[in-house]
């Protein structure tokens, strides 16, 4: 078998790519599990030193949509199934449109084109996200967000990935791609550098100071924040592409199981994990753009088809720092409670 993984450099692309090496196997569809010959990584950057030491994983460094259209690209031609997870995140959307469409939508479009081309209905799980749903003044969102609920994005963002949803529903309708669509909720805890993302405080108000450093929570204590953890994300984007088709049910997005929390919850948890010595490095200082992304996104999400598959929520988010600080020990520096 076969598999691509755009994005494949960054952390949910390459924590992807680890958990599919150490199983060695996969099944598509429900089918049989058959053995994993090669994971394409598809990224702007070099991946990581131990994927890229593995004789399974492959290679391609540069643009998404470079890489569509450069003939000699010719691992798109073997693929079995395709990880799409590449985007630009939605800050940088706000700030810079045109990046947004090219990353967004241009590059999700030529992905479906070039697997149509193939003619081999390759599977293809597409990372959607909570930003589908927004909140406004003339639309408001329901106290609880369903499957069936309609999205009402109200960022550039979250306008390219319902489109990126409509568009896997229909090459899938059409039969050119086996395609699931999962909306990810907001992933933390994430290692490593921050990112351009709105969300991207949900980590760093953890990550930060745990190692020390002064970090921002620009938003409420009461903001509402539908979490989970890195751990539990990749389970369901494997789930995802794993389930038959009576399984999976409609073309549209599955909304992925989600802890529902605050702001000060999580600064709680914090506490609770590393004393006041972390939360006395939160800095409380207002950001009207950050605020005014946030506070339009759903904070109860319920997922009833994820839970038909088997998926379920992060039990705490206590749980969820503590397994951060369990796989991330270099990046501790404060002393962490029993």
């Amino acid at each position: 078998m076969q598999i691509i993984i755009t994005g494949g450099a960054g952390f949910l692309g390459a924590r992807l790519a680890r958990t599919l090496l150490a199983s060695g196997r996969l099944s598509l569809a429900g089918a049989p599990a058959a053995t994993i010959s090669r994971i394409t990584l598809v990224d702007r950057a070099a991946p990581p030193a131990d994927l890229a030491a593995d004789p399974r994983i492959a290679v391609a460094i540069g643009d998404l949509n470079e890489q569509l259209a450069a003939p000699s690209a010719t691992f798109w031609r073997e693929a079995d199934a395709v990880f799409h997870l590449a985007a630009a995140v939605s800050g940088e959307c706000e700030a810079d449109f045109d990046l947004g469409m090219r990353s967004n939508f241009a590059a999700t479009h030529g992905l479906l084109e070039k697997l149509r081309a193939l003619g081999t209905r390759p599977l293809l799980v597409f990372a959607s996200s909570l930003a589908v749903f927004g909140d406004s003044p003339e639309q408001p969102l329901p106290p609880v967000i369903e499957d069936h609920t309609l999205p009402t994005p109200q960022t550039s963002y979250g306008i390219q990935k319902f489109i990126g949803e409509q568009l896997v529903a229909d090459y899938t309708r059409k039969g050119f791609v086996r395609g699931r669509s999962v909306r990810l909720m907001t992933v933390s805890v994430r290692p490593g550098r921050p990112n351009g993302a709105a969300s991207g405080f949900f980590s760093g108000m953890i990550r930060e100071p745990l190692a020390g450093i002064r970090a921002a929570c620009p938003v409420p204590d009461e903001t509402p924040v539908a979490i989970a953890s890195p751990a539990r994300t990749v389970e369901g984007i494997l789930r995802a592409a794993e389930a038959g088709d009576a399984e999976w049910g409609p073309r549209t997005a599955l909304n992925l199981p989600s802890l529902a929390t605050t702001v000060g919850e999580m600064a709680a948890a914090l506490e609770r994990v590393a004393g006041k010595a972390a939360t006395e490095l939160l800095d409380r200082t207002p950001d009207p753009a950050i605020r005014r992304i946030v506070k339009t996104w759903p904070g109860r999400i319920e997922t009833a088809r994820a839970r038909a598959l088997g998926l379920a929520p992060d039990a705490s988010f206590e749980a969820v720092i503590r397994d951060y600080v369990r796989e991330n020990p270099d990046a501790v520096k404060l002393i962490i409670r029993a």
